[in-house]
């Protein structure tokens, strides 16, 4: 049958919902998390090996409310106990497959709920199938009884969701006491939705409501678009000594279950139906991930546009003042006017300096110890400067972070995000002591021309260096107020002084080189900090293109699944999937059961010679 274009698209759309991470607590991602699970646990469990052997075994998941009779029921159906009914609530244990002893390799290998283990014992481990062979089940029908759906253990509700999910039919089992409640309803819609094949048991029936439960219980199925599926009404009434209810109770509900599997045409359309109404509401509920996969993304992307921002922002500040007169201050300044004279320099400035360089020279003091100590404070004040930016930029991005429900739980789990990492003092002392290598490098390579060289080597490869970082400090004159006269006039200095080595036209040249050298080695760094914040990111998880992959495997679902329904069924699906199976019509009941077109109150019998009690386990 024509179904291998379909299980290929299914098999990427499988793939595409895999790589679908949702880690960010964003509105809505829990319940899409759910939704992935649920998808991803139908397309193993159900979709993929469904397609593969459409003609395997029919399975009829048993599936209801805690206390609705599902195992009493279950063991009822074949005749002797197979199923514990336990009076203990919630009843941890395997889930129970009953199937005729010729199809034990079908469900005993791993085609069919994968995910579970065998067992041919009873196990207390919910996660396992116990199989039980009973030769009375007609070939090509398994009965598996699963945990509650309202189970108070989460692992139990969880595991009667997939089993339902890897249902071929259902068989829902609520009571007369609890039919209304709204966690049964939630299933029978998902049903409804699914246009999954179905039959609805309302179980313990007392004889005072017996014309009035089945009756409204049936106008909800209509109502709630479930108007094709039987309905089928149990009395309440006496157990055997093994705790099976009479023949009569069940024989209705066991012939219909012969119908949908002894003839080979019927149980096809029961797959075909299920199968497409599974494929329907896949590929409507798969675009919903790929949206909350898109939030996630955009999320991130805001994320990492706040921290590039505020990272963006250090390295430009940076950048700014160590060119706008701010580093020409406190000990930098005094530093150096102790390496060249304050008094005699001021006073040979205020007379225009450049008609007075050979006085310059003479009152320069470039003794090799003030030099260094210029050095040093350079140094200092520019590890001071980019450590402080690096600080400012991690308190930005940690409160633009701390804004977004997203980023607030990815600093709760990094909070050292808030603050710059441990080793940048180190980092900024690095990349300021071999920037200032590399400023001496400079005026050394343009020093050692013969025309400039006594000058050079009058005032020292320190002094020349820490004067050629002092015009750096200052080229765009940033400097206001009283800083003019100080700061600036010892920046003009700086000017001259090594206009008078090397030229007008080479200091404008080194000035450049060496400020770009230092922004650039400061980006580096700034954005060697900005990369934990796009580790955190990454490790997400989340793709720009999880979403599209969705769509595209979506799209590709959509267009086999018309061809693939071509060749399997000879005509294109209708509607939300191959049509509905008839209804079943009312009928003459036997003594204690009866099953009743859902709507169908006035063809409801009256119960002759049910013996009632008043529970039963």
């Amino acid at each position: 049958m024509g179904t291998g274009e379909l299980t290929s698209a299914l098999e990427r759309l499988r793939s595409a919902l895999a790589a679908a991470t949702l880690p960010l607590p964003l509105p809505g991602a829990e319940s899409q998390k759910v939704a992935v699970r649920t998808l991803t646990n139908q397309l193993d469990d159900y979709l993929l090996p469904r397609l593969a052997h459409l003609d395997a075994p029919l399975l009829t998941v048993v599936g209801g409310s805690t206390g609705a009779g599902k195992s009493t029921l279950v063991n009822s159906l074949v005749g002797r106990v197979v199923s514990t009914a336990g009076v203990i609530r919630p009843t941890t244990r395997a889930s129970v497959l009953i199937h005729h002893p010729d199809d034990t390799d079908w469900f005993g290998s791993q085609r069919v709920l994968p995910g579970l283990g065998r067992s041919s014992e009873p196990s207390h481990y919910p996660w396992v199938l116990q199989l039980v062979p009973e030769p009375s089940l007609p070939r090509g029908l398994a009965l598996l009884d699963a945990p509650d759906i309202d189970s108070v253990v989460t692992e139990n509700r969880a595991l009667a969701d997939q089993l339902l999910g890897a249902a071929d039919l259902w068989l829902f089992v609520t009571s007369a006491a609890r039919y209304a409640d709204a966690v049964p309803w939630r299933y029978l819609r998902e049903a409804a939705d699914r246009s999954v094949a179905l039959g609805v048991v309302v179980d313990r029936v007392p004889p005072a409501a017996w014309t009035e439960v089945p009756s409204h219980l049936g106008q909800l199925m209509l109502s709630g678009g479930l108007g094709s599926s039987p309905l089928f009404a149990v009395p309440e009434t006496k157990t055997d000594a093994e705790g099976l209810l009479p023949e009569a109770a069940v024989a209705p509900i066991r012939e219909w279950l012969e119908d949908m599997s002894s003839d080979r045409r019927t149980r096809h359309k029961v797959v075909l139906q299920t199968l497409d109404g599974a494929l329907v509401s896949l590929c409507r509920t798969a675009p919903l991930v790929a949206t909350a996969v898109d939030e996630q993304a955009a999320a991130l992307a805001q994320l990492r546009s706040d921290a590039d921002a505020s990272y963006a922002e250090a390295a430009r500040a940076v950048s700014v003042q160590t060119a706008d007169g701010t580093m020409l201050r406190g000990e930098v300044l005094t530093r150096w006017h102790d390496l060249v004279g304050t008094g005699e320099f001021f006073r040979v400035v205020e007379r225009k300096i450049g008609r007075f360089r050979d006085r310059i020279w003479g009152a320069v003091k470039g003794e090799p110890k003030q030099a260094v100590e210029a050095k040093v404070a350079v140094e200092s004040g520019l590890e001071t400067l980019i450590r402080a930016e690096s600080d400012a930029a991690a308190e930005r991005a940690e409160s633009a972070w701390r804004a977004h429900p997203a980023g607030r739980e990815l600093i709760a789990a990094h909070p050292e995000l808030g603050a710059s990492s441990s080793d940048f003092a180190a980092v900024a002392a690095r990349i300021v002591r071999e920037w200032q290598g590399g400023v001496l490098e400079l005026v050394s390579e343009e020093g050692k021309g013969k025309r400039v060289q006594a000058r050079f080597l009058a005032l020292g490869v320190n002094g020349v260096g820490v004067a050629l970082m002092i015009l750096v400090f200052s080229q765009t004159g940033g400097l206001v107020g009283a800083e003019i006269g100080i700061a600036g006039g010892t920046a003009v200095l700086a000017q001259r002084l090594l206009e008078a080595v090397f030229g007008e036209d080479a200091v404008r040249r080194l000035a450049t080189r060496a400020k770009t050298d230092l922004d650039a080695r400061v980006e580096a760094a700034i954005a060697n900090e900005l990369v934990r914040y796009h580790q955190v990111l990454e490790a997400t998880g989340v793709t720009d293109t999880a979403a599209e992959e969705i769509r595209a495997a979506v799209d590709l679902v959509v267009h086999a699944r018309s061809s693939s329904w071509t060749d399997v069924t000879g005509q294109l699906p209708a509607g939300t999937g191959p049509a509905a199976l008839p209804a079943r019509q009312a009928q003459e009941p036997a003594e204690l059961g009866t099953a009743v077109a859902p709507g169908g109150a006035e063809q409801v019998p009256e119960i002759v010679d049910a013996e009632i009690v008043e529970d039963r386990p």
